[in-house]
């Protein structure tokens, strides 16, 4: 019997697009109004340059991606001729801009009823490779715990996040089943970790590793329904 179903945040439950928009723009308002400097000398070659440079002198942050992007923003900031220390400052207050903004997302209309259902029945829980928290989005109060790559150090398709969930719960694989639109991280993620998956995507393909395959969020409770009636029957 399934009893517990994670879910993907970004392009799954909402267009992360309008978000991350947002989020840029507000992060870049702070900039101009404090750093102007920052922005009308920074080419999109010299920000390729320094996200590439702090990978490799940081590679722990491939995961961190918050700490990567306020790494990013220090860096710049300090090729602007800033101090450290005001560097340092500044990014953070910069990041604090952006994450702001970062929750301000486009929820795709079939979610909220969706998890409205699906939490009278089963334990929620969310699994990001994204710097999104979920508590701070109007579908938060549906989830019962919520993961990100940040906290474990390891994003998916490596199966830490799901291996987490499964001890968070106290279930068997058998009993948890995943959602998402990336097959590369979602789908792939869970078939490592030894979990059924469902992938979200409006494109109509198919795959050898995802169980089952929808379209349309609206099609999840008759395919939980259906999962159910097979197991009873078994």
């Amino acid at each position: 019997m399934i009893e517990v179903i994670t879910f993907d945040l970004d392009d799954t439950l909402w267009d992360v697009r309008p978000a991350l928009t947002k989020a840029e723009a507000a992060q870049n308002a702070w900039l101009e109004k404090h750093y102007p400097q920052i922005l009308n000398r920074q080419a999109a070659s010299d920000l390729k340059r320094i996200r590439q440079q702090v990978l490799e002198q940081n590679p722990q942050l491939a995961h961190q991606i918050s700490q990567f992007r306020q790494a990013v923003l220090q860096q710049s900031l300090a090729e602007a001729g800033i101090s450290e220390t005001e560097a340092h400052w500044a990014a953070k207050e910069a990041f604090q801009a952006f994450i702001a903004r970062r929750h301000d997302v486009a929820l795709y209309p079939e979610s909220l009823p969706l998890l409205e259902e699906l939490a009278q029945n089963y334990t929620l829980g969310a699994l990001t490779n994204g710097n999104a928290d979920v508590t701070k989005t109007p579908l938060g109060k549906f989830f019962d715990f919520a993961l990100k790559a940040e906290d474990v150090g390891a994003a998916k398709p490596e199966p830490a996040l799901f291996d987490h969930a499964l001890k968070r719960t106290g279930v068997n694989a058998s009993a948890m089943i995943h959602i998402g639109d990336s097959h590369d991280h979602d789908v792939v993620g869970a078939y490592r970790a030894g979990i059924r998956s469902v992938w979200f995507t409006q494109q109509g393909a198919s795959s050898d590793f995802a169980d089952h395959v929808i379209a349309c969020l609206t099609e999840l409770p008759s395919l939980l329904r259906g999962l159910q009636a097979v197991t009873q029957a078994d």
